[in-house]
């Protein structure tokens, strides 16, 4: 293995958790049922209200 100078081993470092916050961000974000939008087509009593722009 070649030789890394003490910044390069920083910045592997400070990568390896940043990816891994993001995979485990992205699962949670994934399994959070409130936040799905399959859910609200699902939903038959939701009906979005039309908006009605009026231009002069």
């Amino acid at each position: 293995m070649p030789q890394l100078s003490p910044l390069s081993w920083l910045f592997l470092f400070v990568l390896f958790w940043a990816v891994v916050f993001l995979v485990l961000s992205l699962l949670w974000w994934e399994s959070n049922q409130d936040l799905s939008v399959g859910l609200i087509s699902e939903n038959k009593k939701f009906k979005p209200s039309e908006s009605v722009w009026y231009w002069n």
